[in-house]
C-alpha cells in the first residue's frame, strides 16, 4: 500500500464519511491491572458493581442457577437472575449457561425468553443502556454486546433473534417491534483506524459511522449482516448471505454482496 512522501509511517487516507470516534472497553478489562485484587478486577469486569453483597448475588445466581438442569434450574433462574437486572419484567425465560457482564445495566421486559449458553454484554455502555423489550425471543449461544461508550442496545418488542447471532453494538443498535432475524447473523460492528503501518491496526483506535437501525417488521435472513451507520425501513426483507452496507428503503428486498435492492414487495402497494 502507498504511503506519503513526509511521513512513512502513515498510509495515504482515503476518502472516508464522517465517523464519531469511540472509547471502546477493552477485552480483558482491568483484568490485568497488578494495583487491583482479583476480587475486585473479577467484579469490575463481570458484576459491574463493587462491594460483597453485589459479588455474592451474582455468584450466587450465576454458579448455582446456571448450571441447574430441568425444572429445578428453569424454576432457580427464574428467581435468582431477575435480581441482578437494573430491571426486569415478570415471567422472563433464562436458559442454562447463561453468561452476563454488567447486568446491572440492563433492562428487560415481560415475557422474554433468553436461551441456553447466551451472552449479554453491557460493559461498555451506562445503566439503562441495554434494552431488551418484551415478549422477545433470543436463541441458542446469541452474543449481544455493547462495546464502547456510544454502543447503547435497544431491541423492541416481540423481536425474534436466530441462534448463534451477533448483535454486536458500537455506536448503537436499535431493533424495532417484530424484527425477525434469523441464525448466524451479525449485526453492527465498529472500524479501526489502519492509517499508520508502524502501529498496529488494533493499537491505533476504532471509531463508527453511526447506529444500526431496523425499523418494524422487518425480516433478516440465515446468515446476513448489517454494518453501522445502515438504517433498514420498515417491513424490508434482507437475503440470507447479504451484507448490508447502505440504507435499505422500506418495503424493499435486498440481497447480494454488498446488498442491492431487487423489488419491493407486496406490502408496499398498501402504502
Amino acid at each position: 500500500m502507498s504511503t506519503t512522501g513526509d511521513d512513512p509511517g502513515r498510509r495515504e487516507a482515503a476518502s472516508q464519511p464522517s465517523f464519531t470516534a469511540l472509547k471502546k472497553a477493552s477485552p480483558m478489562g482491568n483484568l490485568g491491572d497488578g494495583r487491583k485484587s482479583a476480587l475486585a478486577k473479577y467484579s469490575d469486569f463481570f458484576v459491574g458493581r463493587r462491594g460483597l453483597a453485589a459479588l455474592l448475588a451474582y455468584e450466587m445466581c450465576t454458579v448455582v442457577g446456571s448450571s441447574l438442569p430441568g425444572a429445578l434450574g428453569y424454576v432457580a433462574r427464574g428467581v435468582l437472575y431477575k435480581r441482578l437486572f437494573g430491571r426486569c419484567g415478570g415471567r422472563v425465560q433464562f436458559g442454562r449457561n447463561l453468561a452476563l457482564r454488567h447486568p446491572g445495566k440492563m433492562y428487560i421486559g415481560s415475557g422474554t425468553a433468553i436461551d441456553d449458553d447466551c451472552l449479554l454484554d453491557a460493559r461498555g455502555t451506562r445503566e439503562g443502556g441495554f434494552i431488551i423489550g418484551e415478549r422477545v425471543l433470543i436463541a441458542r449461544a446469541c452474543l449481544i454486546q455493547s462495546k464502547t461508550d456510544a454502543g447503547s442496545v435497544e431491541i423492541g418488542d416481540e423481536c425474534s433473534i436466530g441462534g448463534q447471532t451477533t448483535l454486536s453494538s458500537s455506536g448503537g443498535i436499535r431493533l424495532g417491534r417484530y424484527v425477525m432475524i434469523a441464525g448466524q447473523c451479525y449485526i453492527g460492528g465498529g472500524r479501526y483506524h489502519t492509517e499508520r503501518v508502524d502501529v498496529p491496526m488494533m493499537k491505533q483506535g476504532v471509531y463508527t459511522r453511526g447506529p444500526v437501525v431496523i425499523g418494524d417488521d422487518v425480516w433478516i435472513g440465515a446468515g446476513g449482516s448489517v454494518m453501522d451507520g445502515v438504517t433498514v425501513g420498515e417491513g424490508a426483507v434482507i437475503g440470507a448471505g447479504a451484507v448490508v452496507t447502505k440504507d435499505i428503503p422500506a418495503y424493499a428486498i435486498a440481497t447480494g454482496v454488498p446488498a442491492k435492492v431487487e423489488e419491493a414487495h407486496e406490502s408496499a402497494a398498501t402504502l
